[in-house]
This record gives structure tokens, sequence and C-alpha cells, in this order.
């Protein structure tokens, strides 16, 4: 009977912070937290706390690249990269536009979201790419003039429920 009692405790714990998880909300902005953009900037610093005396711990020096927003507070977001590396970034040093990391090494570029459909171009891992549209399994991307699908899950920044028209 104990162990019935615990498991629906625990289902409705992961519920509950899931349905918590859904309905964050940045202080400053009232978007989604988390949420993902982009390092607007060739040199992006990055900071152990949310203001400008604060000490820099690295610069992010990639133009474009992807970042996740876990927090906010008044100008200042903090962020997280791919491989869970975080800290804080003043607001005007990040662009809601969005592109993503290639995490598949050759990843296959389809003219559409269909694996049997032409290739248009293969992406490196590692390259970053103009993300444009989403559906459930597939995104359109726009990398090195090529544009074309590549599946959902070989990209980093964008959650796997997520759809963009």
């Amino acid at each position: 009977m104990i162990r019935y009692f615990t498991a629906i405790f625990l289902a409705l714990t992961v519920l509950a912070t899931t349905a918590q998880a859904e309905t964050t909300r940045g202080s400053a902005t009232n978007l989604p937290i988390p949420r993902f953009v982009s390092i607007k900037s060739d040199e992006c610093n990055v900071r152990r706390g949310p203001s400008l005396s604060h000490k820099i711990d690295w610069v992010f020096t990639r133009k474009g690249m992807p970042v996740e927003i876990t927090a906010e507070y008044g100008h200042w977001r903090r962020v997280r990269d791919r491989d869970g590396v975080g800290g804080w970034v003043h607001y005007s040093l990040l662009s809601g536009s969005r592109n993503v990391i290639i995490d598949e090494d050759m990843l296959p570029l389809n003219i559409r979201p269909n694996p049997d459909t032409q290739i248009s171009a293969r992406l490196e891992a590692g390259v970053i790419a103009r993300l444009l549209q989403c559906s459930a399994d597939w995104c359109r991307l726009s990398a090195g003039g090529y544009k074309g699908w590549a599946r959902k899950t070989a990209l980093w920044g964008v959650k796997p429920d997520e759809i963009i028209e």
C-alpha cells in the first residue's frame, strides 16, 4: 500500500513540475523561461552575476551562436550553451533571431521534410544554421546559401515539442 501511495505522489509531483515548467515566465519580459535566443555580437561577455561589477568568466566569440535563457534579472539574462555552461549576459547582446547548432556530422539537408527526398546539402557538426520553421519532427534551415529540412533530433537550439511557423 505504501508503494502505491508513493507512486501516486511521485506521479503528481512530476505533473506539477511539468506544469510549472511550462508556465514559467521571465520577470523582466514575461516571455517563457527557458527559451532559445542567439548571440548578437562577435564578442559577448559572460559574467558570474547580473551586473557589470561581476567578473567576466569567458567571452562568446561566435556571432549567431544559440543559447538558452534560463533566468532574467532586470536587463540581464542567465544563459547556457549546448555544453550546459552558463553565466549572465546583458540583454543588448542577445537577439530573438533563432539559430541552431548542427549536432550530427554530415547531416543531410533535404528539400522537403522527408528523408526520401533529394538532399540539397550536408552540414558538418558544429555549423550554425538559421532556423526558419519547425514541424513536429523537422526544421527548415538556412546555412551557407543552402536551404532545406533537417531532423529536429539532430539540432541543438530548438525544443523537441516546439513548432515554428
